[in-house]
């Protein structure tokens, strides 16, 4: 399969992810981020489990317990909290620090270099989730905006060590793992959950199961396939159409106003997504054709 091919596969699960700020406004007012976080990771995390029918080797169990808190656990408990204190696009600003996450993690563990154009695309992409979530009527909440980035850089860091830690196993085995474990670190905080059970609806269980069959369970295998085949910096750029994917989503299913700079700020997202894609993809390139 082509790179492109690769990329644009990937580009997919930022695209899903966007509408988890619709998801938990509109379907789970009423839970809590711990209740959403485990109820996201476990069914999905068993469920491939079982049809991958394959364990982690105890050697790895360390390995998979802390990419399931960096890549779910702490995660989704803080994304969840800033969905919960902010407006669905201001949510997504989580997109705009992970790649210089991923960047700076990348050549301290990988040994990567970091392209100056990189850097521009990591540039262009936060002007342009700005412009999209940062309007006059927003009123940014602290707290929000301080889980967001923390979240952000939670996954930052475990998209690198997915990288550096992937077994010799299929992405969907893989995303098994992780997704199990964090859900198992996330079972423990479940007596300190606020949700009444009592008072769940048919649409609290419709998000839930949207959330993690599809927004966990197809997406991080998507994702985790992306960053076997792919470079981490690469896939870490593409998070920039999450935000990019809500706010369009929010203007066509929830009538919210896309003013002029939020255009503006589409169309900055997906140059600085197609230039970091051309930024590494230039070196790629020339390594391939060295090697004919």
């Amino acid at each position: 399969m082509t790179r492109s091919f690769d990329i644009a596969l990937t580009a997919i699960a930022p695209l899903i992810w966007g509408s988890s700020y619709i998801v938990t406004t509109q379907f789970l007012p009423n839970l809590d981020p711990i209740t959403v976080s485990l109820f996201r990771a476990l069914p999905a995390g068993l469920l491939l489990l079982v049809l991958a029918g394959q364990l982690p080797p105890l050697a790895l169990l360390p390995k998979m317990f802390v990419l399931g808190a960096l890549n779910f656990a702490i995660f989704w408990a803080l994304l969840f909290y800033a969905a919960y204190r902010l407006p669905g696009g201001v949510a997504a600003i989580l997109g705009a620090m992970q790649p210089l996450v991923v960047f700076l993690a990348s050549k301290s563990l990988l040994g990567t270099t970091i392209r100056p154009l990189s850097l521009v695309a990591v540039g262009l992409g936060g002007i342009g989730v700005a412009l999209l979530v940062l309007t006059a009527k927003v009123q940014l909440d602290p707290l929000g905006v301080l889980a967001g980035l923390l979240g952000s850089a939670s996954m930052g860091f475990g998209t690198v060590l997915s990288r550096k830690w992937q077994p010799a196993v299929p992405a969907r085995t893989f995303t098994a793992w992780q997704l199990t474990a964090g859900g198992l670190l996330l079972l423990p905080l479940a007596p300190f959950a606020t949700t009444d059970w009592t008072s769940l609806t048919v649409q609290n269980f419709a998000g839930l199961a949207y959330l993690s069959l599809i927004g966990a369970g197809l997406t991080y295998v998507i994702w985790l396939r992306g960053i076997k085949r792919l470079d981490p910096s690469a896939v870490s750029i593409l998070g920039a159409l999450s935000p990019l994917s809500a706010t369009i989503l929010g203007w066509l299913i929830l009538n919210e106003t896309l003013i002029l700079s939020q255009g503006i700020g589409i169309a900055v997202v997906l140059c600085s997504v197609f230039l970091g894609q051309y930024a590494l993809r230039v070196p790629h390139s020339q390594a391939a054709r060295a090697a004919l």
